[in-house]
């Protein structure tokens, strides 16, 4: 998994929007938004561009499916987090600090099948963990001359570019694995969305609906970053 990862995992899926959001991170925040965007994409009526999603240690990179052009690339440090919708179980989200303005974005895909939403969202959180141990492979030589702090703060391997530290508070991820179940067969993604808008439709107030598992990526990263957080660093 580490080889083509370091290269990048790519995903085809369909881009249904953005909207703003206040928190960097959380499962009712993400759920909110994700409920937001959908609701645009109902009234917009619109044809889904369709991406190749494109992760690796450096962050996400978006290219339009038809004309190959690159369409964003996202640093690694600017991801907050992301998620697999429980109720929405093909879509999978992100946050991230815009690099223009600094806001904080939401964007939202439509994958053909759960399975594909889910596994986007665990590779995200692997590119994450190797991102941090290329960052302690490369600074081993020189922890016992001069300790640092965190672990989060990444050399960038672009060139002429200066690394960046992780936002505050670096990302849990979230995704839900239930139990294995019949391979679902693909799906025209103009035809899957209704059925998710429908959903939408239906009032949802049980927290548990939108209940989530959790990955534990970053222990180390987290750790410091609160240690740094608290004045220690």
């Amino acid at each position: 998994m580490q080889e083509p990862l370091l290269e990048g995992m790519c995903f085809t899926l369909k881009y249904l929007g953005m909207t703003l959001v206040e928190k960097p991170k959380g499962e009712d925040m993400a759920a909110a938004a994700i409920r937001r965007i959908i609701a645009t994409a109902r009234v917009g009526a619109r044809k889904f561009q369709k991406v190749i999603l494109t992760v690796s240690p450096r962050g996400i990179s978006l290219q339009d499916a038809d004309t190959k052009e690159i369409v964003e690339n996202i640093s690694i440090y600017r991801i907050s987090y992301c998620t697999t919708d429980k109720l929405q179980n093909k879509i999978f989200a992100y946050v991230a600090q815009s690099q223009e303005s600094g806001a904080l974005e939401c964007h939202a895909f439509l994958s053909p099948k759960k399975k594909i939403a889910q596994a986007v969202t665990l590779t995200v959180a692997q590119a994450f963990q190797m991102a941090l141990d290329l960052w302690e492979a490369a600074n081993a030589g020189s922890r016992q001359e001069q300790p640092l702090h965190p672990p989060c703060v990444l050399e960038h391997s672009e060139p002429g570019r200066a690394s960046e530290p992780a936002p505050p508070g670096s990302p849990p991820f979230r995704h839900q694995f239930g139990e294995e179940e019949e391979e679902e067969e693909d799906e025209n993604l103009e035809e899957t969305l209704p059925g998710c808008m429908e959903e939408l439709g239906r009032e949802v107030h049980s927290p548990a609906a939108l209940e989530v598992a959790s990955c534990p990526v970053l222990n180390l990263c987290l750790a410091s970053t609160q240690s740094c957080n608290a004045g220690t660093c």
